[in-house]
């Protein structure tokens, strides 16, 4: 498979030009994941899970440097409201807040009712500064992605830790949980479940539990998955590029890539570029604009 951008809906002609033109950014990687954009930095962080190790993507210099090493087998990246890291580990099933110049770690969460979690996979922060993560097992059960060890948890859930540093299972009815983001207004969020083939959207309750739960879409293996500003939903599938539904789950177009790409992000001062995790970053300018949690 090459590059390849498909409208499937007029819609999608007012998010993506199909005519727009990928950029290399960053090669030479192997199992990228955990791509976000820091906006305080103005640079893109990324995690290559294979080689142990999180980079950092200057786009004034296109200088890649590695910023965390070794990583834990970090997956999930995202940027607190104080503008921190916070990243999940693989290998040790910890939920972490760090910075890059090695000044500290923090282990925010590592285990729950007295065990210890899965594989904390993606995370997320909301406006609150809530941080929300998904807790498949892949990472004790796939050496390509952790480091296979006997589970302890019993299920696989969706967390939060709220403000006060408490860790509320905020619900647990997932056969692999993955992907997640909250809607505009923050008062919904989407999550994948790659096994189950869905994303399904769930209220956010006042005690950080999540209720609901419509399927909204369904799709081959998810995993990442974001929202632009007009709440149309962005996702990875098989992973082999982004398909893109409006919010009501109608299927407008999809993006295509060379190679494995298990996630995305949007990135630039105008989160109107995505930047896709393969063996290389991609780039592609867009028309939409990704949904800016941190505002």
């Amino acid at each position: 498979m090459q590059f390849e951008i498909k409208a499937l809906d007029p819609k999608f002609h007012d998010l993506i030009d199909v005519d727009a033109e990928f950029e290399s950014v960053s090669t030479g990687h192997s199992v990228t994941e955990g791509i976000i954009w820091w906006k305080e930095k103005n640079c893109l962080v990324f995690s290559d899970m294979w080689a142990g190790k999180v980079y950092a993507w200057d786009p004034e210099t296109f200088e890649t440097k590695v910023i965390k090493q070794p990583s834990n087998i970090t997956n999930g990246n995202a940027i607190d409201q104080d503008g921190n890291l916070v990243s999940v580990e693989h290998a040790t099933s910890r939920v972490v807040r760090w910075m890059p110049d090695g000044r500290w770690i923090k282990t925010l969460a590592d285990k729950y009712d007295g065990k210890e979690l899965n594989s904390p996979n993606d995370v997320i922060v909301d406006k609150k500064n809530r941080i929300w993560f998904t807790d498949p097992t892949y990472g004790r059960t796939s050496p390509k992605a952790g480091i296979k060890r006997e589970l302890e948890m019993g299920f696989q859930g969706v967390y939060c830790i709220d403000t006060d540093g408490k860790l509320i299972l905020a619900n647990k009815d997932f056969d692999q949980p993955n992907g997640l983001c909250v809607e505009p207004g923050e008062e919904t969020m989407l999550v994948n479940d790659t096994a189950r083939g869905n994303i399904r959207r769930y209220k956010i309750e006042d005690d950080c539990t999540l209720t609901g739960g419509e399927v909204v879409c369904e799709i081959i293996r998810p995993d990442g998955t974001k929202i632009d500003t007009e709440g149309n939903i962005y996702t990875t599938y098989a992973a082999k590029g982004i398909t893109i539904f409006d919010r009501d789950g109608k299927k407008l177009g999809e993006i295509n890539m060379p190679g494995m790409c298990r996630n995305f992000c949007f990135g630039g001062p105008d989160l109107d570029y995505l930047y896709f995790a393969c063996d290389t970053i991609y780039r592609l300018k867009i028309k939409a604009h990704g949904y800016d949690v941190r505002k």
